[in-house]
């Protein structure tokens, strides 16, 4: 909202100072900021509140050290992180921007199933909260939304890098000299289009479509490629807010690795919309994308003010309002900035804390089923209470998960460059 107000009194009265909101950098800045005071004043407000009211987690006695202290510690504290994402966004964001408006649709309706099932655990004093098949209709629906209209909407496009031959034949169109080079919007096609690409680390040719996994159809298969699109889309949505919903189990864990994670795909969508990085990077370039940097600070913001409160000993905890939400919020910006490839390294967290519940589950039932006695890998999963339970504090196990998740981070980026 503020900038289309100062577009209006840069364009109009030419006031100093407005055409800042020009500036992405700029927005970006502000939101941050904007996010890490509304959720440090608002999460005060909010834990007073809820202490006020009696929304204390109940907590289930595993035999870990320290852990039925924090019982009736306030929950629901994701509230505090997706105000702090919305309100920066609402005021410093593109509203018209299709990435943006489709961000804020899966900030609020997964956060809408995240605080039912809070609610249904608090107030109904139901242990098992929301239905699990309620819980993946939701991410189905989100999914169902973000990839139908990515690929039916004439606002998601991208343009590909054209070949070294077609920029040396436009250079000598041009009449340009030897050694002289083409502007960066030259080396780009000219026409934006709809497509089902994304990015793939560690190859020179770094494209792949969806849409040739359905080739065997005949000639008109990329008219039908959203069979298989959407499905993909749905998987990656699904599956890192699940991954962050399990990483939710001690204080700090999810809410820091989210912010490392947040800040790696911000560069990724600020590259990926200006068009002299992509072509420096040699990435397809997505029109209208860089403006998703706004968005994705505020969420950095958020979930940095959040950790003020959630940092160990924890005065709230995000519940499935957060949870659900921010695991949701990566999976989905990953796929509009066509990067969800990267994910499985750049979420390396989330992904080690769910496979060690399959494996954990999956082995356990094999060897009870091959011997009647049910047998574990780990001694308690997700993997952060394995490391508990052979002693490691919580702060400690927390700080080494941040520090890989900053390996991670600059990992992801760098693959950018690595072919």
């Amino acid at each position: 909202m503020l900038y289309y107000l100062f577009d209006h009194l840069d364009k109009v009265y030419d006031l100093p100072g407005a055409g800042m909101f020009q500036f992405i950098s700029f927005r970006a800045a502000m939101s941050v900021i904007l996010s890490l005071i509304i959720s440090l004043l608002f999460g005060k407000m909010l834990i007073r509140f809820l202490r006020k009211k009696q929304v204390g987690e109940s907590v289930r006695d595993l035999g870990l050290e320290g852990q039925m202290e924090k019982q009736g510690t306030p929950t629901m504290g994701g509230l505090i992180i997706l105000g702090s994402i919305l309100v920066p966004t609402l005021l410093f964001a593109k509203l018209d921007n299709i990435y943006v408006i489709l961000m804020i649709f899966i900030t609020v309706w997964l956060g809408i199933i995240g605080f039912l099932d809070d609610y249904i655990k608090v107030f109904k004093k139901d242990k098992a909260g929301l239905a699990g098949k309620f819980k993946i209709l939701g991410q189905i629906v989100a999914g169902l939304v973000i990839g139908l209209t990515m690929f039916f909407n004439d606002d998601i496009v991208m343009r590909e890098k054209i070949t070294a031959e077609e920029q040396q034949d436009l250079k000598t169109a041009m009449g340009l000299e030897q050694g002289e080079s083409l502007d960066p919007s030259d080396k780009f096609s000219r026409y934006s289009e709809r497509s089902t690409k994304t990015t793939i680390p560690f190859f020179k040719n770094n494209e792949f479509d969806y849409s040739v996994l359905i080739s065997f159809i005949g000639d008109n298969y990329k008219k039908w490629a959203f069979l298989i699109f959407v499905p993909i889309v749905i998987l990656i949505i699904t599956a890192v807010s699940n991954g962050a919903n399990l990483t939710d189990g001690i204080d700090g864990l999810a809410t820091g690795s989210s912010a490392i994670i947040g800040s790696a795909l911000g560069v990724l969508a600020w590259v990926s919309g200006n068009i002299i990085f992509a072509d420096y990077l040699n990435i397809m370039y997505i029109p209208s994308a860089g403006e998703l940097t706004i968005y994705i600070s505020s969420f950095v913001g958020a979930c940095v003010g959040f950790l003020w409160y959630n940092t160990y000993p924890a005065q709230v905890f995000m519940g499935d309002t957060g949870s659900l939400a921010i695991g949701g919020i990566i999976g989905a910006y990953a796929v509009l900035i066509r990067k969800e490839i990267l994910l499985p390294i750049l979420c390396g967290i989330f992904l080690a804390e769910a496979i060690s519940v399959m494996m954990q589950v999956s082995y356990f039932k094999y060897t009870k089923k091959r011997t009647g006695k049910g047998k574990r890998i780990f001694r308690m999963s997700p993997l952060h209470h394995h490391y508990q339970m052979i002693g490691y504090p919580e702060p400690k196990i927390v700080q080494r998960f941040f520090i890989v998740g900053i390996m991670l981070a600059v990992f992801t980026i760098i693959t950018l460059k690595i072919r």
